[in-house]
Order: C-alpha cells, then sequence, then structure tokens
C-alpha cells in the first residue's frame, strides 16, 4: 500500500501562484508514474499532470505554461508548481500515484486532496 499526503493548498489571487506538495510513505519501492488530478464542485475529476521515474512529463492543454510538476525520488515527493492561476483553477487539487511507470496511465493511490481557491 501507499499512503500520499498533499500540501500546500489555500486561497491566492488571480494571476498569482501556489505550490502544491505530495509525499508518499509505504510501499514507495513500488511506486511509477506521479500525478496531479483536480475536480470542481459539480464536475468529474480531471487530470492535470504526471510525471514518470524518469522526469517524463504531460499536462492537460487548460495548464501547459502555468503549471510545472516534478518530482524528487529521494524525498518520495510531487510537486505541482502552479502559475498565472485563473478563477476556473478553482478545485480540490487530488495526488495520484501508480506502480506502472506511465504519464498516460491514471494509478491505483490517491491522497485526501488539498483545496485550491483562487479569487479576489
Amino acid at each position: 500500500q501507499v499512503q500520499l499526503v498533499e500540501s500546500g493548498g489555500g486561497l491566492v489571487q488571480p494571476g498569482g501562484s501556489l505550490r502544491l506538495s505530495c509525499a508518499a510513505s509505504g510501499s514507495i519501492f513500488s511506486i511509477g508514474v506521479l500525478g496531479w488530478y483536480r475536480q470542481a464542485p459539480g464536475k468529474q475529476r480531471e487530470f492535470i499532470a504526471a510525471i514518470s521515474r524518469r522526469r517524463t512529463t504531460n499536462y492537460a492543454d487548460s495548464v501547459k505554461g502555468r503549471f510545472t510538476i516534478s518530482r524528487d525520488n529521494a524525498k518520495n515527493t510531487v510537486y505541482l508548481e502552479m502559475n498565472s492561476l485563473k478563477p476556473e483553477d478553482t478545485a480540490v487539487y487530488y495526488c495520484n500515484a501508480g506502480e506502472r511507470d506511465s504519464i498516460y496511465m491514471k494509478g491505483n493511490y490517491w491522497g485526501q486532496g488539498t483545496q485550491v481557491t483562487v479569487s479576489s
């Protein structure tokens, strides 16, 4: 089993920045891909970004050029740097981990989520 704990969410003004972190514990040797998803009220959970152990990345079109995913394998942590935030980025952001090291597949493990609110 893998446990994921997110942090770094909060309230930010439009145009601002936030950095989310997600620390993995448990059977971390089995972790391949790490990723981020989000879910806004009344909407389905959607893919944001993913990164492989070799640090190849994949992004949703809606965040390309504004968000950057990175990982520190030594610390078993994945990050999401979010810049130029828009009100439509408001959502609960979830960390995701999978045993397959594919940036095109959703993993089996989820964090509890962290709220990001973009509002003036």
